[in-house]
């Protein structure tokens, strides 16, 4: 026998007996989740691209660039209990990571931009669970949680919030004494005319507040419960104290002679009683504060050397790949829709000159007209009828898509700040449309010597709706399934005096004479398309 030397076993060449796996160090697990998170947001990089766009133009959602590097900090605080937990991919979060992109898919086809970012957002801490595992997702939830934040959510708001304002400031002036004169967000006092228009929502209050208010709940409470009691408060209480900004603002004016609080003092002096109101509320829910540490955090331990659920290098950059090509499916399928050439050029709406006794004039009604962007066809005309004058306005959208859509932010009546023009009322009203009973919305203006009364609908392919949320699913379901898209809105108008009732006549005889001919136009331009391509 010859002999021979032993050899040795170095710690880096142990393996686990059954796996024959390397322990994979979190500091690769890290580097490769943030890789994977990265790749997805390049992925999705027009929808990205849109959030930013919002947060450089808008102030109400100028703090979504603090959102992530805070984020990321709250997580950072946290990787002392993050190096006690053993990561292990969960392959379950794959089904929540196709859910989430066909709702953006969904989203994008409906042209819903908010949905489509909150999709996209909540698609980050999905990835975290699926490559590290639910352990770790769960024990870093609030910094990942927080991350909606980063998505400019709340416009919807806007409306409601104008109309609480208004409430508070009018019943406010009555308690005090003061005279109020009120027709919608516009009222009148003895020392002169005020209106609540969007900048005086307080939605930039609300959101500033409820945003601080719970980060300010995780930091200082370990209870969920008053966590979330803060939160709630910090959404209340923002919107009761705009109303009484406002009311102090229209107060000190008034107790002035209308030379205090206007302006750029108007401004100032808000921000100011915000910074107050958050101080208190801040300073009052400081004596609540919980210092102590989390009694949960040793039940998520466990040990570090297990061999539960290890992974060899290769196999994790896998799951990676196998991530980003999940979220990636529904971008492909958005891209192929949108290689599809459609023309929508040299579109034209044409109206008749004379139908059931309603002849077409040379002179506008007004000089108001509805702002609709991105429409590929649109025609304004005016018709008269013995005492009867109608204003009728036509905007067709052949292939929708973000600002160029029939339910968009952009497109209103009139502009909060139009020189001439003012929204005194708006609200949903039923009337006739070819025999049928139909919901439309109403709309009221005003200008120094005049007043318009406003009836409009949308029509998707022959149907009638002003539902947003159903005609964003008509369109989702068209462009899903290669259908037309298109669809149009009709505004008809005429001026009134007093009441509007005394108008609405002439508009409903309008609707009945004209309708046919109006859905003639709409259906000799989208021929116009089907003919030319």
């Amino acid at each position: 026998m010859t002999g021979s030397t032993p050899q040795t076993l170095t710690p880096s060449s142990i393996v686990d007996s059954q796996t024959e796996q390397p322990i994979l160090h979190w500091r690769f697990m890290a580097i490769i989740t943030l890789a994977a998170i990265a790749t997805i947001l390049a992925i999705y990089q027009q929808t990205v691209l849109s959030t930013v766009a919002i947060w450089l133009r808008s102030e109400t959602f100028t703090h979504g660039f603090f959102i992530f590097p805070i984020s990321a900090y709250l997580i950072w605080m946290k990787r002392e209990s993050l190096a006690e937990i053993a990561p292990c991919p969960d392959y379950r979060g794959l089904l929540a990571m196709a859910g989430l992109g066909l709702g953006w898919l969904l989203a994008d086809a409906g042209s819903v931009q908010v949905v489509s970012q909150l999709c996209l957002v909540a698609m980050i801490p999905v990835t975290v669970w699926i490559m590290l595992g639910l352990r770790v997702a769960r024990a870093i939830t609030f910094p990942l949680g927080f991350l909606f934040f980063a998505v400019p959510f709340g416009e919807f708001l806007i409306p409601p919030l104008m109309d609480f304002t208004a409430d508070f400031v009018v019943t406010a002036l009555k308690i005090t004494g003061i005279p109020v004169y009120r027709e919608g967000t516009f009222f009148t006092i003895p020392s002169g005319q005020w209106s609540v228009v969007e900048g005086c929502s307080g939605l930039r209050y609300l959101i500033a507040s409820f945003t601080l208010g719970t980060l300010y709940g995780y930091l200082t409470y370990r209870s969920n419960k008053r966590r979330l009691i803060f939160a709630a408060l910090s959404l209340i209480v923002p919107i009761f104290a705009n109303g009484m900004r406002a009311y102090m603002i229209v107060m000190i004016a008034h107790l002035s002679n209308m030379q205090l609080a206007l302006g750029v003092d108007h401004y100032i002096y808000g921000w100011v009683f915000f910074g107050i109101v958050m101080t208190l509320l801040f300073w009052i829910g400081a004596f609540w504060r919980e210092d102590q540490p989390n009694l949960q955090q040793h039940e998520n331990r466990i040990a570090a050397n297990t061999t539960r659920g290890m992974i060899t290098r290769r196999g994790f950059a896998m799951v990676g790949v196998i991530t980003i090509l999940t979220a990636a499916l529904w971008p492909a399928y958005v891209a192929y829709l949108d290689s599809r050439h459609i023309k929508t050029d040299g579109l034209m709406i044409k109206m008749p000159e004379s139908n059931q006794g309603w002849n077409l004039q040379a002179t506008p009604l007004t000089d108001w007209q509805p702002h609709y962007v991105g429409a590929h066809a649109q025609a304004m005309h005016t018709y008269r009828k013995e005492d009867k004058i109608i204003s009728v306005y036509l905007g067709y959208y052949r292939t929708q898509r973000q600002d160029a859509e029939l339910i968009n932010t952009q497109n209103y009546m009139t502009p909060q700040k139009h020189p001439i023009w003012s929204k005194v009322g708006e609200g949903q009203r039923t009337i006739s449309l070819r025999g049928k009973n139909e919901t439309i919305q109403q709309t009221l203006l005003r200008a120094p010597s005049n007043r318009l009364l406003i009836w409009s609908w949308n029509s998707l392919g022959g149907t009638y709706t002003t539902n947003p949320y159903l005609t964003k699913l008509h369109l989702a379901k068209a462009k899903l399934f290669g259908q037309r898209d298109d669809g149009a809105v009709i505004i008809i108008s005429t001026p009134y005096e007093g009441t509007p009732e005394s108008a609405a006549s002439s508009l409903q005889t309008f609707a009945n004479d004209m309708l046919p001919a109006i859905d003639a136009s709409l259906n000799e331009v989208a021929n116009q398309v089907t003919h030319a391509q």
